[in-house]
């Protein structure tokens, strides 16, 4: 089983956290398969509330076949890995999800909606932000400043990853 941690980066202005706290929040992820390479076209999309039933009892959050091989596949969320993206990570790969992965390799991923901004200084709590389009801007109210988040990036790396009290 290879863990796979997905490093984020961002440009934040008056930007306390970003967060993807939220069960139903969709990771949208692209493949190659480990077994023959072939890359999946469409995007995927993984949620702590949806599991599937996988070989020998396992619960994955996502499992597919591939096209080419016919080797079946699965990806799980580790839970305990999600982290918030905070003002002090701004410009900063940080790993915000590991993946335990089985037979594929995530080779992409796109924000998508889902995500909620905290403005600083107790600031607005923005709910169900879209960064699909890479980037995000709204106004304050409380604070009286814009606020945002640009220049998305991203990469994975593959980790070792032991749970809460170890560090990725």
């Amino acid at each position: 089983m290879v863990k796979i941690g997905l490093k984020f980066k961002a440009s934040l202005e008056n930007i306390q956290e970003l967060n993807s706290k939220d069960e139903n929040f969709r990771w949208y992820l692209k493949f190659s398969c480990s077994g023959c390479s072939e890359e999946t076209d469409k995007w995927n999309y993984l949620s702590l509330n949806e599991v599937v039933d996988s070989y020998h009892g396992a619960v994955s959050h996502f499992v597919c076949k591939c096209k080419s091989c016919k080797r079946t596949n699965t990806v799980t969320i580790i839970e305990d890995s999600l982290k918030a993206y905070t003002a002090e990570d701004e410009g900063t790969f940080k790993t915000i999800a590991v993946f335990d992965c089985r037979g594929l390799n995530p080779i992409d991923f796109k924000s998508g909606e889902g995500w909620v901004v905290k403005a600083v200084n107790n600031g607005t709590e923005f709910e169900n932000v879209d960064l699909n389009e890479g980037s995000w801007s709204e106004y304050c109210e409380i604070i009286k400043q814009p606020v945002s988040v640009d220049d998305i990036e991203h990469s994975f790396e593959k980790i070792k990853y032991q749970g809460l009290n170890n560090k990725c």
